[in-house]
């Protein structure tokens, strides 16, 4: 099991996180604030009363509280509010890079569009640009079907300039299939934005052969049920795709029973390109130190297979060499200065 040195050495090691949405990253407090905002307080009258409000007894429930949520997200400056506060949230953990996805189709109904949102998303991040580097990530939620998601591509594509680097798709997967996706995602790569798909979360295994050939993602968002089928495995290995694995995230809404059981474990012994993420460390109650320490605690592994995963995280990560180089050479740096430190005290 992982000692206090080794959870010290976690959290003060510089960190990389590629599957974070914002709208399930906000602070408790943050979220405690909007909810005070918008009257939410006559449906959770305390602090600790909104926390329990994330638990869930399978995938659909936590996207109705997904929904519930949202509700208290109504204007272009809540945007900018959450997140300024899930940056600040980031830096507090040491994360020196990460991707955000958020999900503009989802307040459409409130008459917010795609860019203003984007900007607004935006504005609360570049506030933080110094301390750490965050692009952004639309989730196209699938949802809304491939139409809406054309609509949402066209808007986005006059605001990519804003740090959006990429296209995904989250949303109900048991129900939505990818494919039904295909043009929308030969649109994003002609508008050059890179793409990720949640896949193998709700569904099976064919979900994530869909994402694969039918819309050609660059990484697979969970990949979580690959094990279904062995030749997706033997494939995964081979052509190295990289895999954002969500461990705590899949225990919590019920894919996975629980940690131990997690086929994160077989993927990585097995050569497949996965990391670690948080997913929605609100609606979870988890921060990637704790993933990493689950990684060793419940898995078997060690610091150094945590290394191999972070520098799987850079190496699959939408920035530039440069930056990739500076995030290798900050893990590098810190596991040369601390690891022998902190193995010698276990």
């Amino acid at each position: 099991m992982p000692g206090k040195n080794t959870i010290s050495f976690l959290e003060a090691m510089p960190k990389v996180e590629l599957h974070l949405h914002l709208e399930g990253a906000i602070p408790l407090e943050a979220m405690w604030n909007l909810a005070e905002k918008y009257s939410g307080t006559s449906e959770v009258i305390s602090l600790k009363e909104l926390k329990a409000k994330f638990n869930y007894v399978d995938f659909p429930h936590f996207i109705k509280i997904w929904i519930w949520k949202n509700k208290f997200i109504r204007e272009y400056e809540d945007f900018t509010f959450i997140a300024g506060e899930v940056a600040k949230d980031l830096i507090r953990q040491n994360i020196k890079y990460a991707e955000i996805f958020y999900s503009p189709a989802d307040h459409k109904s409130k008459n917010l569009n795609s860019q203003k949102i984007s900007e607004a998303v935006f504005n609360g991040i570049k506030l933080f640009e110094k301390e750490i580097e965050i692009n952004l990530i639309a989730d196209l939620v699938r949802d809304f079907g491939p139409e809406n998601g054309m609509v949402t591509l066209s808007e986005l594509n006059e605001v990519k300039h804003m740090k959006v680097v990429g296209i995904g798709i989250g949303g109900s997967e048991q129900h939505f299939p990818p494919e039904a996706f295909k043009k929308v995602y030969s649109r994003a790569r002609d508008l050059n934005f890179r793409t990720s798909a949640h896949a193998g979360e709700a569904a099976g295994s064919e979900s994530i052969w869909g994402v694969i050939n039918e819309l050609n993602t660059e990484r697979i968002g969970h990949g979580t049920r690959a094990y279904e089928d062995e030749n997706l495995i033997e494939y995964l290995a081979e052509k190295k795709i990289p895999i954002e694995m969500c461990p705590i995230s899949n225990v919590k809404t019920g894919v996975v029973k629980s940690i131990e059981e997690h086929p994160v474990k077989d993927y990585y012994k097995r050569g497949l390109k996965v990391f670690l993420n948080t997913d929605d460390p609100m609606m979870f109650n988890n921060s990637l130190a704790e993933e990493y320490a689950l990684f060793i605690e419940k898995l078997g592994f060690d610091l150094s297979d945590v290394k191999k995963l972070m520098l799987n995280a850079t190496d699959s990560a939408w920035c530039s060499e440069s930056k990739k180089e500076k995030l290798r050479n900050l893990l590098k740096e810190y596991y040369l200065k601390e690891y022998k430190t902190n193995n010698s005290n276990q």
